[in-house]
């Protein structure tokens, strides 16, 4: 079914035909592969999606480390796009193209995914598409849910936080983002402050139902400022010093003084994106949607405070409210097929000199963000 790598990905008149690609995701610790149809009616369809990670490669180092993820990458790529083809039931054969993520990312990582996919698209003549990964976020909501443009969404992850205006597939407008960490980040550096486990997102969550949030004054970063910028770096940085008090005070902490520590900044964090959220609904609100939508996308989408905070904001402006289920919240390939489907019906051409790239804004005329989390560059 694939063509050759010159003029228009596909022939003329695809919006109206089935279309089936094969997603390959590398940019961080998580390898991945999936098979994702688009039906002639503009139905979506998984038909596979295999992820494979790394948590256990990296847990011994706090954190991922680069050149372990790309080995990795390399070593399981192949067999990560033989299962996904396998499950969907598939060949080669059967697929219209390849989508990769190119960028932004570890540099490894995303230059493992690259060359594969361009082997693939070598070997069998399937053209091959280079997609940001922040996009493959940015438009799963109309994978799982056919959400219409134009939406907000929220993407809220270990490596990246920012709101975007999504007005088509190809067009993003970035509202604000974090100026430093990353909420994920920060409840992984918060995690181990308090010697829990990694990664450190669900544990802080857990422990915070056995704590007092009121506990401990944290700061509520950069709501005294105008806008939708954010700042978690700080945050952190409290928790150190509260925990660094208790133990002056005591000689350690105890269980219930992490309990406390952990709900006070949870709270904090939720406190922080839900406030955010609503300045960010406002802005979006004024281009007067037929269906107003906030979509939130990412690990930390998973986390309940935070998402009942988000929750709630929506009821109050009368916003629907959306998010993916987990397994297509975080790092996976079927996001990076779908991103590929939706360029090409935008006029996506074919790229035989696909380059990774560590960093790739979505937005382009916005102001670079500063910093770069410890799962990727920011965009």
């Amino acid at each position: 079914m694939g063509q050759g790598q010159s003029g228009l990905i596909l022939a003329r008149g695809a919006m109206g035909r089935t279309l089936t690609f094969l997603g390959i995701e590398s940019s961080c610790d998580d390898t991945a592969a999936a098979v994702v149809r688009r039906h002639a009616d503009g139905r979506a369809e998984v038909l596979s999606s295999q992820v494979e990670g790394q948590s256990a490669l990296h847990a011994a180092f706090g954190g991922v480390v680069p050149e372990i993820a790309a080995r990795a990458h390399a070593e399981r790529l192949d067999h990560c796009v033989e299962r996904a083809l396998a499950e969907a039931g598939l060949t080669l054969a059967d697929l219209d193209a390849v989508a990769v993520t190119a960028g932004p990312g570890l540099i490894g990582g995303v230059l493992s995914g690259v060359m594969l996919a361009k082997g693939i698209a070598a070997a069998t003549g399937l053209p091959l598409l280079g997609v940001n990964h922040l996009a493959g976020h940015a438009l799963t909501p109309r994978l799982t849910d056919g959400v219409s443009f134009p939406y907000l969404m929220l993407l809220v992850s270990g490596g990246h936080c920012q709101f975007l205006i999504v007005r088509a597939a190809d067009q993003f407008e970035r509202l604000g983002g974090t100026i430093d960490d990353a909420p994920g980040e920060a409840f992984d550096k918060v995690a181990k402050l308090l010697a829990l486990p990694q990664p450190g997102g669900p544990w802080v969550e857990a422990e915070a139902l056995k704590g007092d949030a009121k506990r401990f004054a944290l700061p509520r970063p950069l709501l005294d400022r105008a806008g939708c910028d954010m700042s978690f770096s700080g945050l952190k940085t409290a928790v150190l010093r509260a925990r660094d008090g208790v133990i002056a005070v005591k000689g350690g902490i105890t269980v219930q003084d992490r309990a406390d520590l952990c709900a006070g900044f949870q709270a904090a964090v939720a406190a922080v994106l839900a406030e955010k959220t609503r300045r960010a609904l406002e802005v979006y609100l004024a281009l007067s949607p037929d269906v107003p939508t906030l979509a939130v996308a990412g690990g930390v989408a998973a986390n309940a405070a935070i998402r009942g905070a988000l929750q709630g904001v929506c009821e109050g402006l009368g916003v629907t409210f959306t998010a993916p289920p987990l397994r297509l919240c975080t790092d996976n390939a079927a996001m990076i097929a779908w991103a590929g489907i939706e360029r090409h019906l935008t006029g996506g051409t074919v790229e035989a000199d696909l380059t990774a790239r560590p960093r790739w804004p979505l937005d382009s005329a916005a102001a670079p963000l500063i910093g770069s989390g410890k799962k990727g560059a920011k965009g």
